[in-house]
């Protein structure tokens, strides 16, 4: 078996997430369900994280253990043969050998998403799928002074959706929170070691909150004190998100 490093980009509208969800169409279904046409006893792709029902990825990493011998192939090969299999709204950009122990979720050093709002009167019908519309101005200065409270290590309980099951800690690094402005489009860049589940959603509403003068960064200091998701600001929805990338 030899282990190859994907790194796969599509557009989530159409499916459940990434992993795999009982009686539920998943990028990582349609990903394995490419790899069985060219090594049918290849039960698994591993990835480096989850991305949420409709969110986006330009650069998922994942893993795959493949019998080459069988079908002999390079990366290059791989790639093209994959993809030849894949729907249209996924594509695997990059395929390379990889090492014996590599593991895309447990060798990553971290990731960056970029969050798109379309601030305009009209909606882009060309950034439909991928953006949110916030038709009401934003005062930009004001959220991008709010984003630098989000960087730093510290405890994002408040700002992440909660699990049925109790996390070990909400504490996580967030190594970037940037707020740009190209005419009506705005983009929050957020890059970190790891992030909690919606995490990134619940900072961008908040960051929108803040553009619409509804919380302050005198409010968002107490909603980090205070370890509560229900007194933090709303959750932008998935449709603007997109996994920029993987850092090893």
């Amino acid at each position: 078996m030899k282990r190859f490093k994907l790194t796969i980009a599509y557009d989530g509208s159409a499916y459940y997430g990434w992993q795999v969800q009982p009686r539920q169409v998943t990028v990582q279904q349609r990903v394995e369900e490419s790899v069985k046409q060219l090594f049918p006893a290849v039960k698994r792709v591993h990835s480096s994280s989850r991305t949420d029902t409709g969110v986006h990825a330009q650069g998922m990493v994942a893993h795959v253990d493949l019998p080459v011998e069988e079908r002999p192939m390079d990366g290059h090969q791989l790639r093209r043969a994959l993809n030849a299999f894949l729907p249209s709204d996924i594509r695997v950009m990059r395929a390379v050998r990889a090492r014996a122990d590599f593991h895309a979720r447990f060798d990553a050093k971290g990731k960056q998403y970029h969050y798109c709002i379309w601030n305009g009167p009209s909606m882009n019908p060309l950034l439909n799928g991928r953006a949110w519309h916030v038709p009401a101005e934003l005062d930009v200065a004001r959220m991008k002074g709010a984003a630098k409270l989000f960087a730093g290590r510290k405890d994002f309980k408040s700002f992440a959706t909660t699990r049925e099951y109790e996390m070990e800690t909400t504490v996580r690094r967030v190594t970037k929170c940037e707020v740009r402005r190209r005419g009506p489009e705005l983009g929050v860049v957020i890059a970190g070691e790891g992030f909690l589940y919606k995490m990134c959603r619940g900072i961008v509403g908040t960051l929108v909150q803040v553009g619409q003068g509804k919380l302050t960064q005198k409010d968002i200091r107490q909603i980090f004190r205070e370890r509560d998701r229900r007194v933090a600001g709303m959750n932008a929805p998935a449709c603007g998100l997109t996994l920029l990338k993987v850092v090893y």
